[in-house]
């Protein structure tokens, strides 16, 4: 990891660096993800067999591609009873935090004659994309679909890559059926999401996309936004620790290391008031790094988007950290609680040396699907929200718009729109002669 003095300077340099790793700045992979996009919207299951064929070494047909009951059932005989406990509690807590999201509808009326409300309906149809290849995401599915299943959406279609062998993976179809899948096929890639967008003869079109995938899958998330509705455009993960000399550097390291083993694009970063415990973390990095499994990956991500920051003290340290706008931070400092007041901007904060990333990745109950790249300035984890929709209520009696319609004209008048304002006067034309 590079160790760097805290300057408005070099936080700039590290924020381009780390925007680097943006989907948006993969263009040319667009052309690619746009081709395969059409050929999903034009030919259906036929281009859906092809690509999965091409890119996943499977076989599906119109008869194999949606998980049968009985693929179910054999992964639940394959799973380990232990790791389906784990998954049930992880649920309760998923589920249990999520239900403190739900919004009612409203309304509020007045002795005037009007009533004013607001109306919540769960979409109908949402589309769940989980990835697979380089590791398999179960705590991904719980985290994707409890949430619209508490929105109460009445149909929730799931797909995620198949292996060669054309099956999905025994923990990844458990954990859908334990939130409450009610459709999985196996399809990945943009031509999962393209099928999800425009609907094929074996997939249903659906009104949300959401869930985290590789780069083709994130840009063709961006591409067919307007035809349905995305969530985000995930990129790479990353971990922003916060901490003093009080804090455990053993523990320190090894947090930074569990985002930096995702993939080689995942960033970890520790910003520190203290030189010394920042030596002390960089040794402890580079002892963790010598044993985990995937020292390889770990390796480059921390040669390219490894940093250890020196301020000047905690509010340089805070003020830096606000602008990274990290997906998690954690908070190790002698006055945490004091210290995440401070935060504008992350996606999950984790606070004090027990609280660990990885506790919000499966367990704690919060949504672990967060904005990446600088975007928790302004956008949110995935929640109950992104699964309903809003509506408006208005109603006005006679004699409520009486003691207003004269002063709708003037306005609508000012803006040249004679159509609106002739709508409330034909109202009262009788009475305005």
């Amino acid at each position: 990891m590079r160790t760097v003095k805290l300057t408005k300077e070099s936080t700039k340099d590290i924020l381009e660096n780390l925007l680097k790793r943006s989907p948006n700045n993969y263009g040319k992979f667009e052309s690619t993800v746009a081709q395969i996009l059409d050929k999903v919207k034009n030919e259906g299951d036929a281009a859906l067999f092809a690509y999965t064929k091409e890119f996943d070494k499977a076989d599906v047909t119109k008869e194999t591609i949606r998980v049968t009951d009985a693929e179910i059932e054999e992964a639940y005989a394959q799973i380990d009873p232990a790791l389906l406990g784990v998954i049930r509690k992880a649920l309760v807590n998923i589920r249990k935090y999520h239900e403190k999201q739900i919004q009612n509808s409203w309304f509020t009326s007045e002795t005037n004659g009007t009533m004013l409300g607001q109306k919540v309906t769960p979409l109908n149809r949402v589309g769940v994309y989980v990835p697979g290849g380089k590791a398999v995401y179960p705590s991904s599915v719980l985290m994707n679909i409890v949430p619209a299943k508490v929105a109460g959406v009445p149909h929730i279609v799931m797909t995620t890559p198949p292996g060669k062998d054309g099956k999905v993976c025994a923990s990844t179809l458990v954990a859908a059926k334990e939130a409450g899948a009610d459709e999985i096929y196996k399809v990945g890639g943009a031509q999962a999401i393209g099928a999800l967008a425009f609907g094929t003869e074996s997939i249903p079109k659906v009104d949300k996309i959401v869930g985290p995938g590789n780069i083709f899958v994130a840009l063709a998330k961006k591409a067919v936004y307007g035809y349905v509705s995305i969530d985000s455009i995930a990129g790479p993960s990353e971990i922003l620790v916060l901490a003093d000399e009080t804090a455990n550097p053993h523990f320190v390291a090894a947090d930074l290391l569990s985002q930096a083993e995702h993939d080689e694009l995942a960033c970890a970063i520790l910003i520190t008031t203290s030189e010394e415990f920042a030596a002390k973390v960089d040794e402890e990095v580079k002892g963790f790094v010598e044993v985990l499994s995937r020292k390889e990956i770990i390796q480059k991500s921390l040669d390219n988007f490894g940093y250890i920051l020196i301020a000047e003290d905690m509010d340089e340290a805070i003020e830096a950290a606000n602008e990274i706008a990290p997906e998690h931070m954690e908070i190790v400092t002698a006055n945490p609680f004091e210290d995440m007041m401070k935060v504008k901007n992350a996606g999950a904060i984790f606070i004090g040396e027990y609280s660990s990333e990885p506790l919000g990745d499966y367990f704690a109950g919060p949504n672990h699907v967060l904005p990446t790249n600088g975007t928790a300035k302004f956008f949110s984890a995935l929640s109950v929200d992104d699964f309903i929709k809003k509506s408006s209520i208005v109603y006005y009696s006679k004699a409520a718009l009486r003691d207003i319609h004269k002063d709708i004209i003037q306005f609508a008048t000012s803006e040249q729109l004679t159509a609106h304002a002739n709508s409330i006067a034909v109202r009262f034309e009788d009475e305005d002669k």
